[in-house]
């Protein structure tokens, strides 16, 4: 049975990867050839949500056939001979996950929490005050518009395409937008499709789409928050893998 094994171990693979429950999710990642099945599903509950304990993989082929159930954990993955491209998905065994319902993928689903203006006003250190504060000692220039080439400037060297890093969290990705939002205040701004679901948005802001990418991996900040230049995807995982 081990002859099986096609991929050496040191060698990785792409695979995409989808889920029973999060309709919207996909996304593409690398494997080494002899990460355990265990280890594989370690690094996918820390993507998906779905836990350890809870899920199943099986693997397809690219013509959407499936290849296998993935249901020994102590095989390599290389064992079942994936190929880049493979998409590997995963099943949610709990009916009570997180994952189930559509609660992660439908924000209406979510109870909005609300407050009178008159429970609000009682607050002491709300953001109603602070601004009147500001207001107050001329911090801040009520009605002031933002010229159009607000931060054009740092545009200078930000293209669609490039890879970038956005200093706050330092969180990496590929520029999608540069250019004027008008459905955000004026100026400048770069949207960034990142490599975790670490963003807002699917390049869609207020009803306008700016770009495209997978839900919850876009962001749209000032160019002055962006450095581009050689930044790879981080995968702090692949060293456990």
């Amino acid at each position: 049975m081990g002859s099986r094994l096609q991929i050496p171990a040191n060698d990785s693979i792409i695979l995409r990867i989808t889920h029973s429950n999060l309709k919207t999710f996909s996304d593409e990642v690398r494997f080494w050839g002899d990460a355990t099945i265990a280890a594989v599903k370690d690094k996918l509950w820390k993507k998906c949500g779905t836990s350890v304990e809870s899920m199943r993989l099986e693997l397809y082929d690219h013509s959407g056939i499936k290849i296998s159930d993935l249901s020994d954990d102590s095989k390599p993955l290389g064992f079942f001979s994936p190929q880049d491209g493979y998409r590997l998905h995963i099943v949610d065994l709990d009916p009570s996950s997180l994952t189930s319902g559509g609660w992660l993928e439908d924000t209406s689903l979510v109870q909005k929490y609300t407050i009178s203006d008159e429970a609000y006003n009682k607050l002491g250190g709300n953001f109603r005050k602070f601004r009147e504060k500001l207001a107050g000692s001329g911090s801040v220039t009520s009605g002031k518009k933002l010229p159009d080439n607000y931060m054009e400037e740092f545009c200078s060297n930000i293209k669609v395409g490039d890879r970038c890093e956005i200093e706050a969290g330092e969180k990496r990705g590929v520029v999608r937008f540069v250019g004027k939002a008008e459905t955000l205040t004026p100026g400048f701004w770069v949207g960034i499709e990142l490599d975790e679901p670490l963003g807002k948005h699917d390049g869609m802001v207020k009803g306008k789409r700016y770009f495209q990418c997978q839900p919850q991996h876009g962001l749209i900040v000032r160019p002055d928050k962006v450095k581009v230049g050689d930044f790879p995807e981080k995968d702090p995982f692949d060293e456990e893998i």
